[in-house]
């Protein structure tokens, strides 16, 4: 039995909750730690509380038109969740278990509006929100399907449609449990999409994350089918490589359950029904069955983080309680001094970093020019005939499949040059970063402290350093596909030609894509310099302010607490935090 899915699991996420509120209730703690420490471990306690109160949440998220809705109705065997409806009047759907069905809009302002269930139309909606004094949150909508007594389900409006709905769907995110993306086998697996995919679906981890390629229903051959899976799966598994993929008709199974009227089966109608039925025991079997596993291992991370803190917070005020007011001045100036040498260290590093990533750059370049005088080969090759004198590509796969392979072709070389630059360009940083740590003496303070322990107080702040200098991102949207590139191929397909000339157009073209491709790279390599120099900054003012706020806190507590209040208290607010550091050892990372 996984040691998550056990009762116990949740009794000790309550016994941590129990001692941490010891903690955070004791005044003396607060006097000592401050009271804006104490807020950051009660908002803490208060996410874990959420997370072990809400039901486990499946989310559902995608572009606009790519047929969420459609996948939700889909599931439950009945429409409930609003679609064919507008961005602007679309809105997000919780759809929870109730033995009575009913839907509520809930508004900004708190109030609750009843709502039938034909409400819930893009016309009809789109006039009730004229009629309410503030704009719906979200639309609460319950029945008895059975799935949502296992779960609530959140429908999204389409990502980047409406910037203020995009906030509300990134707080959903982060409170999910798993994830649905919702994909269209019309539409190649855009950029967007992807990114989406990189900077928030897989730094969250989720347990589980389903891309759903919709509309599977729509393709003509088993041969575009089976190429469509392929660019899917490979891509959504590069990015998230516990991406479950399945290629669907969320329309078709809809209709197939309520017993309405089918699309046309165009010889592909046995593989979607299959794939949507493997997603529903998918569905059943590692999200009913192991939702409980799934919610609790997260919570776990939430409580692990926040007893992290207090135990860094309160070790690192007991080291510096057994200094007196003299010897904390003294470290006070000799940690400035040390601030001083370190911010000369880092302006002599930037020179090197500097050449480091031109040279990288150049490298990449010379990299760009092999590949396009390549690709010009290839794009020449999709004219060749056969030996009847035919073209090996009819126009209409040339019309179909051309564009978007241009597209992946190019900014596949684009990721990679970069891609190979990453760990060397991280490795570089890092190197740095651990440079100027040793010349502030994180790892040899110990050495000549005159208290033994106040290593471990510089230590605890690296910690907290290294947590704040991972939001410096050294990468981001621009190494993700070349913009000037993206915006060169919108120019040469608007073009008003045949489709049989795009070939051509593209080699017409050939040379302004290689030159803005290019460009894009001087840029993208610049790009990652500031980004670089942003992180080691980042090492020497977090380090600087952290150091310096613990030191003037120190100085003020001895000032205006007495030794021995400050041993107790410190002493049994260790105590309790070293006992919920026991109660989670038992539980695996």
């Amino acid at each position: 039995m996984d040691i998550y899915n056990n009762r116990s699991a949740a009794e000790d996420i309550e016994t941590i909750r129990e001692k941490m509120h010891l903690v955070m209730n004791d005044p003396e703690v607060e006097r000592i730690l401050g009271s804006d420490f104490i807020e950051e471990l009660r908002s803490y306690d208060q996410i874990v509380e959420k997370r072990s109160s809400e039901p486990f949440t499946l989310v559902i998220l995608g572009e606009f038109k790519r047929g969420k809705s459609t996948i939700i109705n889909a599931l439950l065997g009945k429409e409930l969740a609003p679609s064919n409806v507008s961005p602007e009047t679309y809105t997000i759907n919780e759809i929870s278990y109730d033995d009575i069905p009913k839907v509520e809009a809930v508004l900004e302002n708190g109030d609750r509006r009843m709502l039938t269930f034909r409400d819930i139309t893009r016309d009809r909606l789109k006039i009730k929100m004229k009629l309410y004094p503030s704009k719906i949150a979200y639309l609460d909508i319950r029945d008895n399907a059975p799935i949502l007594k296992e779960m609530r389900i959140v429908d999204t409006p389409g990502l980047s449609d409406l910037e203020d709905l995009d906030k509300q769907v990134t707080e959903y995110l982060v409170n999910a449990d798993a994830i649905m993306y919702a994909t269209s086998s019309l539409l190649p697996f855009s950029e967007t999409e992807q990114l989406y995919l990189a900077t928030h679906i897989q730094p969250q981890r989720f347990g589980m994350l389903y891309v759903l390629v919709n509309m599977m229903d729509a393709l003509n051959t088993r041969s575009d089918l089976d190429k469509i899976m392929r660019r899917f799966t490979r891509i959504s598994q590069e990015i998230v490589p516990n991406a479950f993929v399945y290629g669907i008709s969320g329309f078709d199974e809809y209709m197939r359950k309520t017993g309405g009227q089918r699309p046309p089966d165009k010889g592909n109608r046995e593989f979607y029904e299959t794939q949507f039925l493997s997603f529903e025991l998918s569905l059943k079997r590692d999200i009913v069955m192991q939702k409980d596993v799934i919610r609790t291992k997260r919570v776990f991370t939430m409580v692990e983080n926040m007893v992290g803190e207090a135990y860094a917070k309160i070790r690192m005020f007991s080291d510096m309680a057994e200094m007196d007011q003299k010897v904390l001045e003294n470290k006070t100036r000799d940690f400035d001094e040390q601030c001083e040498q370190l911010a000369e260290a880092l302006e002599e590093c930037k020179p090197k970093l500097h050449l480091n990533i031109i040279e990288m750059q150049q490298e990449a370049e010379k990299w760009m020019y092999e590949f396009f005088a390549k690709l010009r080969v290839s794009m020449l090759e999709c004219r060749q005939k056969d030996e009847n004198g035919m073209d090996i590509y009819s126009p209409e796969d040339i019309e179909k499949y051309f564009y978007s392979y241009l597209m992946e072709k190019v900014g596949e070389a684009y990721r990679t040059c970069i891609e190979c630059h990453r760990s060397r360009i991280n490795e570089f940083v890092e190197n740095l970063s651990r440079d100027l740590a040793r010349k502030l003496g994180i790892q040899d303070l110990s050495n000549v402290a005159q208290t033994a322990d106040t290593g471990r107080l510089m230590r605890s702040m690296n910690t907290n350093v290294q947590r704040s200098v991972l939001s410096v991102k050294l990468f981001g949207t621009s190494e993700t596909f070349p913009p000037a590139a993206m915006s060169t191929f919108s120019v040469i397909f608007k073009k008003n030609k045949q489709t049989t000339d795009i070939i051509d157009i593209a080699l017409e073209n050939y040379d302004d894509i290689r030159i803005n491709i290019v460009n894009d790279i001087k840029n993208v390599y610049q790009d990652l310099e500031v980004k670089a120099i942003q992180r080691l900054d980042s090492i020497y003012h977090h380090q600087a302010e952290a150091g310096k706020d613990a030191l003037d806190r120190a100085k003020e507590v001895i000032v205006t607490v007495d030794g021995k209040t400050i041993g107790d208290t410190l002493a049994r607010a260790n105590a309790l935090v070293e006992e919920c550091i026991d109660i989670l050892e038992k539980y695996p990372d």
